[in-house]
């Protein structure tokens, strides 16, 4: 008689004991992950100083921009999905990806304050960062064994934020040093993203996506009729992905709480790029802990407890007094990052297919940025229309409402992929 291991991917695994080494993938991509967040983070940590601050831009055209190219370039995820997992292109179709972000912080350089070229810029961005999210995911979710795998994001998400840590310190550190030339952030950005790229060549197995679902389907034994059936239609799934849509749509985005933190404080601006440090340090020591606790109780929990901590962010900014914000809110943050990023994949993968797991996360994260479309640019036009304060509390509202809400749609545990076969 054949049992098959795989479970629920909610459910604690059955190996409490067994103590895994973390796939080599899973380092390698993480290595890559960490040097273009470190790239990424440096233009991060400026641009709504720079946008807002510099170029004048209201925070409606602030967050229509941030919000529409999340949004717009999110079905570049099912793309970027679709084509890894035809032949188990994973590692081509995130090179891609990522040689696109790296070559968008030369577009930024290019286009000086012409408000055409940085939003082509941004665009290239946001389209290389959806081409590579979901195959990558994919082949974490594919290194491994199902009941470890919040530990796998875990390890990856920690190496990310370690670039996430380090990318505002460069990017204060050039600001500091050039008596703050943006250009020189851009350029320093381009050079570490093509490092990014570099290392993926070098490290990534070209293989490591085929070998791993190869080791899957020996593990279990693949049944025709349900892997035939497309993501939207498992139920599970289905729940995971309106939960998860849901909550994106309350969630305003950390530029708009950290110039929240910025005004409330009256800041100078060449401190804004450490406001972010905080919470990257706090997500870097949290994000294995949090795995490996969503692999034992279950990844349905810790994945609404960080949602709540983020609504306890937005309390913390309604406060009378603003100066304890600086370290709650960042704090929150990290809490809220560790518990919900990789989480939320850990949660899904194992109930996709291993041949199409690229796809179905991609469904997954588009879901997720349409959805941070409309909360971009609802708090950007309430902040507008009815102030800073009026415009946060209608955010609080509204994600204690979906929150509550996701509480009863969330599976509490997904069925399994498959099931015991009679010997």
């Amino acid at each position: 008689m054949y049992l098959a291991n795989t479970g629920r991917p909610d459910a604690p695994p059955r190996l409490l004991g067994a103590r895994r080494r973390v796939p080599a993938t899973v380092i390698a991509l993480g290595a890559v992950s960490l040097v273009t967040d470190v790239s990424s983070e440096m233009v991060t940590a400026v641009l709504p100083l720079y946008l807002v601050l510099g170029l004048g831009l209201s925070p409606l055209q602030f967050g229509f921009l941030d919000g529409m190219f999340n949004g717009a370039t999110a079905f570049v995820r099912l793309l970027g999905g679709r084509l890894a997992d035809r032949g188990g292109r994973h590692k081509r179709v995130a090179g891609a990806g990522y040689l696109l972000s790296a070559l968008s912080r030369l577009g930024l350089l290019l286009a000086g304050g012409a408000t055409a070229g940085i939003a082509a810029s941004l665009a290239a961005d946001r389209l290389g960062k959806g081409v590579r999210t979901a195959p990558r995911d994919a082949l974490i979710s594919l290194s491994g064994p199902p009941e470890s795998l919040g530990r796998a994001f875990g390890v990856h998400r920690a190496m990310d934020t370690t670039g996430a840590l380090l990318g505002p310190l460069a990017a204060f550190a050039v600001l500091w040093a050039t008596a703050d030339a943006y250009d020189a952030v851009f350029a320093v950005s381009f050079c570490t993203g093509l490092l990014g790229v570099l290392l993926l060549v070098l490290y990534v197995p070209s293989a490591a996506s085929a070998a791993s679902a190869a080791s899957a389907a020996s593990a279990r034994p693949v049944r025709p009729t349900p892997l035939r059936h497309a993501a939207l239609r498992d139920p599970a799934f289905r729940r995971i992905l309106y939960a998860a849509s849901l909550l994106g749509a309350a969630t305003i985005g950390d530029s708009f709480l950290y110039l929240l933190l910025q005004r409330s404080l009256d800041l100078p601006p060449a401190l804004f790029p450490l406001l972010p440090l905080g919470a990257a340090a706090g997500y870097l020591l949290l994000a294995v802990p949090a795995g490996r606790i969503a692999d034992r109780v279950g990844r349905r929990l810790p994945f609404l407890a960080g949602h709540a901590a983020l609504l306890g962010a937005y309390a913390v900014l309604l406060l009378p007094v603003a100066w304890p914000a600086v370290a709650a809110v960042p704090a929150l943050l990290a809490v809220f990052y560790a518990s919900t990023d990789g989480v939320l994949m850990a949660l899904a993968g194992p109930v996709l297919p291993a041949h199409r797991r690229a796809g179905g996360l991609a469904v997954l994260q588009t879901g997720q940025a349409l959805a941070r479309l409309l909360g971009a640019a609802g708090f950007g036009a309430a902040w507008t229309f009815w102030g800073q304060g009026p415009a946060l509390g209608a955010a609080a509202l509204t994600l204690a409402g979906a929150l509550a809400a996701a509480w009863r749609i969330l599976p509490a545990a997904a069925p399994a992929l498959d099931t015991p076969e009679a010997p």
